[in-house]
C-alpha cells in the first residue's frame, strides 16, 4: 500500500510539472457570439509590402444609413478615378477600358461585375462570404457566350478585416471578398485598388489578396510523384496479385494445377528409385518456394482482401460480435460531428449555429468526443484478450520451470516484436493519407476560393516525422499536421504500456498482482492529473466549447488513457469467466438501466449554461472512465447472452464489413470533407435538412474510399505479417 502511495504521488507531481512547463501556446477561448472566428482559423501570416501604398483621400459628405454604406462597398461603378494609383500602365488600361464599357451597359463588362463579390444579405447573421463566382468569371471568356471581353480574366479574393461600430459589429469581422479583374492585374495592383475604398466605418483594412489559381502547379511538386509512384507501385502489384488469384482459383486452372501435381508425385516416386535421387531431394525444396511468393503475392489480391472485407457470415464463438456495432456507431458518430464543423466553417449563415446550439440535442454534436474513447475501450479490450488467450494457451504446453523462471531477453524481444507488428499494420495506410492531406491542402490553398483555416501544406513537411513517431499530441495544436491523428499517436501509445503490462502479467500470478495494482495507479493518475489541469485553466464544460484546451487536455493521454485500462480489465474479466456469467433478470435489468443512463447523462447532461467550475473538472477527469465502465457492462452483457434485442443490433451482419472499414475511414473521411468544401464555388447555407445530407454523402464517399485504401494499405499488410509471424512458414 506504501508502494501504491508513493507511486500515486510520483506521477500527480510529474503531471502537474508538465502542465506549467510543456505546453507552448496560449490557451484561447473562443466565443460562439463572434460570428467570424470559425472563418478566421489559423492564418497565414502576410508578407509585408515592400512601399507603402498611396491612397487617395475619399471623404464621406454624407453619412449613409450603415447596411446602405455597406451595400456600396467595392462598387466597381465609382472606381474610375481611382486608377491613377497603378503603376502597372497595362492593367490600368484594361481596367479603364472595363469601367468605361461597364457604364456603357456593355454585356461582358456587366458579367465581369456580376462574377464579382459583394454585400448582398446576411452580412449581420454571419455572411463573411462576398465571394461572387469564380466559375462564371471564367466562363465570360468562353467565345459561344457572345460577347466576350477584349482582354483575358482572372479571379482574385480579398481578406479584408471590418469593424463598422460597436452596434453592428462587436468583433472585428474578416470578409472574403471575390473580385473579376483584368489578368494584366497583378496581387499588388489589386490591393492597392482596394485599398482607396473610401470609408466609414471604425475599421476597413485589405490585409491580404490571392490569385485564384495561384503559383503552385502540383505536376512540378516533388511530394506529387513520390505519391503517385507509391500509389501506382501499389495498384500494379494489387492488379497483378488479383490476375493471378483469379487464373489460380479458377475451376480449370485449379484442376490442370491438380492432374499436374499428381503426375509429379508419381514421376517422383519412380525417380527417386534412381542414382539421381540427391537431385530430386534438392529439387523438392522448389515447390515450398514458390509456395511461399505464392502466399505473399496474395496479400495484395483485391478477390482475396475484398471477400475478406466484405465478409457478412456469422463469426465463431470467441468472437465479440457486438464490438462491430459500437464500432460503426462510434465512426458514424464521428463522420457527423466533422460534418457539422465542415459546414459550420464556410457557412453564410453563421447566426444559426447559435440558433442549433440551443436544440437539446446538439449536444450530440459537442460531445461527440466520446465516440473516441470507444474506440480507445476497444481498442484495449482486444489486445488483452488476443495477448492473453495466446500466452495462456503457452501456458500449458510449458513446463512448470519455464513458467517459474521466465526470459527477459524473451520478453523484451516479444515487446518489441509486437510494437513493429502493431507499427507496420497501422502505418502504410496512416502515411499514405498523410500525403494526400498535404497535397490536397496545398492545392487548395493555391486554388480554392476559401482561405482554409488549416496549416497541413506547411505543417506536415516540416512535422510528419512527428506523425511517424506517433508523438505529435505532445506538440502544440498550432503545429500539428492531420489535425485528427491526435487518436492514432494515443491508441499507439496505450498499446505500448498495455504490452509492458499484458507481458509481465502474464508471468504469473504475483505478477499479474503487481501489474493490477499499477493500473488502479495509471487510473488514479489520469484522474488526478486531469483534476488539477483543469482547475488550473479553469475549464468549463459547455456545449459551445467543445474542444476547449485542447493543448493542455483533450489530446493527451492523460486524459485518454482511462477508458483503454477499462477496455483492458474487461478483456481479461471476459477470459477469465470464458464468456458465460448467468444473473438474475432483474440485476441484468438494473445494469442496462444504469449503463444506459449513465451513457445518455454523459452526452446530455450539459445542460443549456454548461457546468461550473468545479464541476466541470470533475465531469472531465471522470467523464471518459464512466462511458469506459458503460460500455464494459454493454460487452460483458452482449458476449454472455445477456444482451437481448440490443446484442441483435449490435451484432448485425450487415454492419461486419463497415466495422473493417472504419480505421481507414476515420483517417480518410476529414480529406474527403476538405475536399468537398474546398472545391465549392461559394459558401453552404446551413439548415438541418442539408446537414444530414451533407453528413450521410461524408459516409458513403468516405467508406468508399476506405475500402480502395484498404485494399492498398492495409488488408495486404496484415497478411504480410501472418505469414512473416508464422513460424512454419
Amino acid at each position: 500500500m506504501a508502494n501504491l502511495k508513493v507511486c500515486v504521488s510520483l506521477v500527480v507531481v510529474l503531471f502537474t510539472l508538465q502542465c506549467n512547463c510543456a505546453t507552448t501556446t496560449k490557451y484561447v477561448s473562443y466565443n460562439s457570439t463572434d460570428l467570424s472566428y470559425l472563418s478566421n482559423g489559423i492564418q497565414i501570416p502576410v508578407p509585408p509590402s515592400n512601399e507603402e501604398d498611396p491612397v487617395i483621400a475619399e471623404l464621406i459628405t454624407e453619412k449613409f444609413p450603415d447596411l446602405q454604406w455597406l451595400s456600396q462597398l467595392y462598387n466597381h461603378h465609382t472606381w474610375k478615378k481611382r486608377l491613377t494609383v497603378l503603376t502597372n500602365l497595362k492593367c490600368r488600361t484594361h481596367l479603364s477600358m472595363y469601367l468605361d464599357e461597364l457604364q456603357n451597359n456593355t454585356l461582358w463588362a456587366l458579367k465581369m461585375h456580376d462574377a464579382s463579390g459583394r454585400y448582398s444579405s446576411h452580412f449581420l447573421f454571419g455572411n463573411d462570404y462576398w465571394l461572387g463566382s469564380n466559375s462564371l468569371c471564367k466562363e465570360i471568356e468562353e467565345e459561344e457566350n457572345g460577347e466576350v471581353a477584349p482582354f483575358p480574366l482572372y479571379f482574385y479574393v480579398a481578406t479584408i478585416r471590418l469593424n463598422v461600430n460597436v452596434n453592428l459589429t462587436p468583433v472585428t469581422r474578416q470578409l472574403h471578398l471575390g473580385q473579376c479583374l483584368p489578368r494584366s492585374c497583378t496581387v499588388g495592383d489589386v490591393r492597392r485598388l482596394l485599398k482607396q475604398e473610401a470609408s466609414q466605418a471604425a475599421l476597413l483594412s485589405v490585409i491580404g489578396v490571392k490569385a485564384v489559381p495561384g503559383e503552385y502547379s502540383m505536376l512540378y511538386d516533388l511530394k506529387f510523384h513520390i505519391m503517385g509512384g507509391v500509389g501506382a507501385s501499389v495498384l500494379v502489384l494489387v492488379l497483378i496479385a488479383t490476375l493471378f488469384d483469379y487464373i489460380w482459383k479458377n475451376p480449370e486452372t485449379a484442376k490442370t494445377e491438380e492432374r499436374t501435381n499428381n503426375n509429379n508425385s508419381i514421376g517422383n516416386k519412380e525417380l527417386e528409385k534412381s542414382a539421381e535421387c540427391d537431385f530430386i531431394k534438392s529439387d523438392k525444396n522448389r515447390p515450398t518456394l514458390l509456395e511461399s511468393f505464392k502466399n505473399l503475392l496474395l496479400c495484395f489480391s483485391a478477390l482475396t482482401n475484398g471477400k475478406k472485407i466484405l465478409n457478412m457470415d456469422y463469426l465463431n464463438r470467441d468472437t465479440i460480435t457486438c464490438l462491430h456495432g459500437l464500432r460503426f456507431i462510434s465512426i458514424s458518430w464521428i463522420i457527423l460531428v466533422h460534418s457539422y464543423l465542415e459546414v459550420f466553417a464556410i457557412a453564410d449563415n453563421k447566426t444559426l449555429r447559435t440558433v442549433t446550439e440551443r436544440s437539446f440535442f446538439y449536444q450530440t454534436i459537442s460531445n461527440g468526443t466520446f465516440s473516441v474513447d470507444t474506440f480507445f475501450f476497444i481498442s484495449g479490450l482486444l489486445v488483452t484478450i488476443t495477448y492473453l488467450r495466446r500466452e495462456w494457451k503457452k501456458e500449458n504446453q510449458d513446463s512448470n520451470e519455464e513458467r517459474n523462471n521466465p526470459n527477459v531477453k524473451l520478453s523484451v524481444a516479444k515487446y518489441f516484436t509486437l510494437l513493429f507488428y502493431r507499427y507496420i499494420r497501422l502505418t502504410p495506410a496512416y502515411l499514405f493519407v498523410l500525403g494526400i492531406n498535404e497535397l490536397a491542402m496545398r492545392y487548395y490553398h493555391n486554388n480554392s476560393v476559401f482561405n482554409p483555416a488549416i496549416i497541413d501544406h506547411i505543417s506536415c513537411s516540416q512535422y510528419w516525422w512527428r506523425n511517424a513517431l506517433y508523438i505529435n499530441n505532445f506538440y502544440p495544436l498550432t503545429e500539428f499536421c492531420m489535425l485528427w491523428s491526435w487518436y492514432m499517436s494515443n491508441d499507439m501509445q496505450f498499446f505500448a504500456l498495455g504490452a509492458i503490462l499484458l507481458i509481465i502479467a502474464a508471468r504469473g500470478e504475483k505478477c499479474f498482482r503487481w501489474i493490477a495494482g499499477a493500473v488502479v495507479v495509471f487510473m488514479f493518475s489520469s484522474w488526478i492529473a486531469t483534476f488539477v489541469i483543469a482547475m488550473q485553466y479553469k475549464y468549463v464544460a459547455r456545449i459551445e466549447e467543445p474542444f476547449a484546451l485542447f493543448d493542455q487536455l483533450y489530446d493527451k493521454p492523460w486524459l485518454r488513457i482511462s477508458p483503454y485500462l477499462v477496455g483492458m480489465a474487461t478483456g481479461y474479466t471476459l477470459l477469465r469467466i470464458d464468456y458465460k456469467l448467468v444473473l438474475p433478470k432483474m440485476a441484468v435489468l438494473s445494469g442496462w438501466l444504469i449503463s444506459l443512463t449513465c451513457l445518455i447523462s454523459l452526452v446530455y447532461g450539459l445542460g443549456r449554461e454548461g457546468l461550473q467550475i468545479p464541476a466541470s473538472a470533475f465531469y472531465a477527469a471522470l467523464g471518459h472512465t464512466a462511458w469506459g465502465l458503460c460500455l464494459a457492462w454493454i460487452t460483458i452483457a452482449c458476449s454472455t447472452g445477456n444482451g437481448g434485442p440490443i446484442q441483435s443490433l449490435l451484432s448485425y451482419r450487415g454492419i461486419y464489413p463497415l466495422s473493417r472499414l472504419s480505421y481507414c475511414a476515420y483517417l480518410i473521411h476529414p480529406v474527403i470533407m476538405s475536399i468537398t468544401s474546398f472545391e465549392m464555388d461559394g459558401p453552404f447555407h446551413l439548415n438541418q435538412t442539408f446537414m444530414m445530407i451533407v453528413h450521410f454523402g461524408n459516409m458513403v464517399i468516405s467508406f468508399a474510399a476506405a475500402f480502395i485504401i484498404s485494399l492498398g494499405f492495409e488488408a495486404p499488410f496484415v497478411g504480410l505479417l501472418r505469414i512473416l509471424t508464422n513460424r512454419k512458414t
